[in-house]
């Protein structure tokens, strides 16, 4: 956990029952727009991941974009968008994973200089 853990999660704004009832939604807006805490978010991942010599940073739509983009950018690694099937030209790889009663399938394009196709997460 970086030393920002907590100020972090406080920036980040709770929506109750949203968009289903028992469903807490996680908005990272505020977050977004406090460029100290955005700045210690990313400078968070970058600590956390400097010595691993990643080749890229995957991220999934939306959130992930926002923040794979500027982690993969000063890591000095390759970005690859993570978008849902069907979503993205050319030649992809799937991942396809259960997530309570949903199926999800996730697809990336092909990179042939990235070592491996496992495909990471990591949450906020």
């Amino acid at each position: 956990m970086s030393i920002y853990g907590d100020y972090i999660k406080s920036v980040i704004r709770t929506v109750p029952d949203w968009p289903e009832p028992g469903v807490n939604f996680r908005d990272i807006t505020p977050l977004l727009q406090n460029s100290a805490a955005f700045r210690k978010l990313i400078d968070s991942f970058v600590h956390r991941y400097q010595e691993m010599n990643l080749d890229a940073i995957a991220s999934i739509d939306a959130r992930g974009f926002i923040i794979g983009a500027p982690l993969a950018y000063e890591l000095g690694c390759s970005f690859v968008p993570v978008r849902k099937k069907g979503k993205l030209p050319f030649k992809t790889i799937s991942e396809t994973y259960t997530l309570g009663t949903a199926i999800l399938k996730w697809n990336c394009m092909r990179m042939p200089f990235i070592r491996t196709t496992a495909f990471c997460s990591w949450m906020i």
